[in-house]
This record gives structure tokens, sequence and C-alpha cells, in this order.
């Protein structure tokens, strides 16, 4: 394919994490070095900062504070939930789109997000085809969730997976302080794929961990869960359970709908909103058992927790965001960059980038194999400590003034043309 010179555009979309900057940063740094990118924009708030001509020039960053995004949790260039319709329905947005690319000249767009993100960029790419504007669309994956099909594993969830195993293992020594019985309900993110709440192992693999994990891919029963908490506390005064937000019935129904309604409100792709398990099944056990009952949402801190980051799992997304700008400018398009893992000849972990088609990627879940599990469902076996245990590895270098993090500040100087 013959060379392309032209402006790039990165957006990010979706729910933050602690790496998502590292990812940008990589895609940023390495665009701005690169002879075939005469420009670097970034969209303020995903694809609607395209739409809205919202766009920001990365050149006029400091590269020193721009060096921040490695270490800065959350999206630095803002993100939304804007769902495509299809073109073949409505190609109101891509023909705004094409106009905003040929404005600024833009022959790469790179898009950081998880599962709507990946079907954005296809979209995209496959109009951009249709209509004759040469431009390389390239996917750069990021979800806590860990449900990208493909990739071995996705930027950001080793960093949560960290947070939640050290949270896991703090809270299992805060409920043992007293003489007293005690029961804790931890709430975990995860919509269909239990990747986080399972994380929780990590820190039962250390002897200090939860006694029941349970995660979306089984269905739960009520009955059976109060059984074992109570067999549980009966034996040691104590029980500590880890479940992830979307764990339903067997007929689909999210338990967190049965105390609330929250479920009722939709983002912009339809998902359901939850929120409040851990406070219902607190309130189901001490109905129960008369027992202390405490129940933990850890909420938006499992994505934002830039302080017990891995490192392996920031440098894993800077690369990632790399490889999407060298593989775009080296001709290549409509794809995702993944990871695949290998070992070397010492048996030590090796992240290997390699590209996967945004057709199998988009809106396609990864779930935990269903042997991960253990017979009765409520907990994981050791081939997922196994998996898991390598991408956490690493203390992050996060730069610090007066003992607190120092984050990126970006003027965001309005692009022009």
């Amino acid at each position: 394919m013959s060379t392309l010179k032209g402006a790039c555009i990165i957006g990010q979309s979706g729910g933050p994490t602690s790496v998502i900057n590292a990812s940008a940063y990589g895609c940023i740094k390495t665009a701005l070095e690169n002879e075939n990118v005469t420009a670097v924009y970034g969209a303020l708030n995903g694809i609607k900062g395209v739409l809205d001509d919202n766009l920001i020039d990365m050149s006029k960053e400091d590269p020193t504070e721009l060096s921040y995004m490695k270490y800065t949790p959350s999206s630095a260039l803002g993100s939304c939930r804007y769902k495509l319709k299809d073109a073949s329905v409505d190609d109101t947005d891509y023909k705004r789109i094409l106009e905003i690319f040929k404005k600024y000249n833009v022959r790469y767009f790179f898009y950081n997000g998880g599962n709507d993100s990946m079907d954005t960029c296809n979209k995209i790419s496959k109009f951009m085809l249709e209509n004759g504007y040469e431009c390389r669309v390239m996917g750069i994956p990021k979800t806590i969730d860990n449900d990208l099909a493909g990739t071995d594993h996705c930027p950001g969830f080793a960093s949560a997976a960290k947070y939640i195993a050290t949270s896991m293992m703090e809270i299992y020594h805060d409920a043992r302080v007293y003489d007293t019985g005690m029961i804790t309900v931890v709430e975990i993110m995860g919509r269909n794929a239990g990747w986080l709440t399972a994380s929780a192992a990590l820190a039962s693999a250390k002897g200090a961990g939860p006694d029941l994990i349970y995660c979306p891919e089984n269905d739960f029963d009520m009955d059976t869960f109060i059984a074992k908490v109570k067999e549980i506390y009966a034996a040691n005064g104590k029980c500590i359970v880890a479940v992830s937000e979307g764990i339903h019935d067997k007929n689909g129904k999210y338990i967190s709908e049965y105390g609330n309604d929250l479920s009722n409100a939709k983002d912009g792709f339809g998902h359901a909103q939850l929120g409040g398990l851990a406070s219902y099944l607190a309130g189901v056990l001490k109905k129960e058992t008369d027992a202390k009952v405490r129940g933990i949402e850890l909420s938006l801190l499992q994505r934002c927790a830039a302080h017990s980051a891995s490192q392996t799992d920031i440098e894993e997304s800077f690369n990632a965001g790399k490889t999407a700008v060298e593989k775009a400018t080296e001709g290549i398009t409509d794809k995702m960059v993944g990871f695949v893992r290998s070992y070397d000849e010492n048996g030590n972990y090796v992240c290997n980038y390699e590209l996967f088609e945004l057709t199998v990627v988009a809106n396609t879940e990864k779930k935990i194999p269903a042997e991960w599990f253990n017979e009765t469902k409520d907990g994981l076996t050791e081939e997922f400590v196994k998996y898991a245990l390598p991408l956490i590895q690493g203390e992050t270098q996060l730069p610090k003034e007066d003992s607190l993090p120092r984050f990126v500040k970006l003027k965001k100087v309005k692009a022009t043309v």
C-alpha cells in the first residue's frame, strides 16, 4: 500500500480506566514523531467531539506535561456513550464525520475503547471505504471488564484486578478485628462477564480473600447462596462474599433488580444501570442470620485507582497505542490491537502485540472459561490465578508532588486549519 500522509484523530470512549490515558499517550507520542502524520488531534468526548468539530491540537501541549498522561486515570480527552446507527438506516453522522475528516485532512483515526467503541471503529472504517475516502482506522482496546474477543486480556483489567485483590485482602483483615461475628458482601463491576470479580480469587490464593465468589457466567440461586453463607458463618463466625453486579437468576433477571429499579435506566447503548446489589444482599442476609452484615460497593474506585495500578498494565497499554499508529502508517486498517500471551525459556510471561479483525471484536463478549470455576460455581480454580497473576505485576511509577499524585493538566488548544 502506498504511503499515506495526513492528520490523525485520537478519541476515547466508554467507561474510563486507570490506564486508558497510557494508551492515548502511546498513540499521541508515536503519531507526533511519525513523518507520515501531519497533525495530531484529540477528539473531546469521543466521537461526539468529531461530530461537533470539538478537536484539540495535541502538538500545542508541552511534551513533559503530556507525559503525565501515562499515569493519569480516567479519560483525559473526555469520553462518551454515543451509538452510531447503521449507515444503511441513517448515514447523517457518517456524512458529518467524513466532512470533518476532509476539513482537517484526517487520514488516520484511532479510537480507544471497549466493545461498543470497536463497533464504532468498524462502522466508520466501512463507510470511508464505501465512499472512496482513504482513511486508516485502528481500534485501541480498553476495558476493565476484560471481555473483548480475541485478545488474551484488555488494557485496564490488570490494574482494576490488582486494586480489587488488594482491597479484598485489606477487607479480610479489617473484618477480623473484633471477636464478634460479621458477614461482608463486596459488589464488584461486571455486567455479563465476571473477570473483575474473579480477581478476588487472587486474594484468596494469598490466604486473605473471600469465601464465596459469584460471577454472571453462572446462574445465581438465592436459596443456595443463603445456605452457603449460613454454613460458613456458623463454622467461622465470619464470611466474606464477592459478587459481580451483573449476577442473575436462572431466568436472566438481575439480582440487583430484586431490590431496586435502577436497571430500568438505560445508557446510549441500551445497557441497564446496575448497582445496589451489595446493599440488597446484605439486607437479605441480615434478615436470615441476624448477624452483623456489611455491604460494600467498590463502584468507580476500581476503575480509577491509579495509585495501585499494575506497571505491566501501564506499559502494555502504552504499547497498544504505539502499535496502533505504527501499523496504521505501515498501511494496515480496520483492525484492533490485541495481546497474545507467550512464555520465554524461563517460563516468564511475555506479551505480544497482534492485530484482530474489528468485525470479530465488535459487540462480542469474552466470558470466563467454564472450567475455571469450581464445581459449585462459587469460586475459581488455580487456572484463573495462573492467568491473572502475571498481569498485575510491577508497582506504578506514578509521579507525585507533596506526596500526592501529579496528574496531567492539558491546555486543550482548539484545532484550526
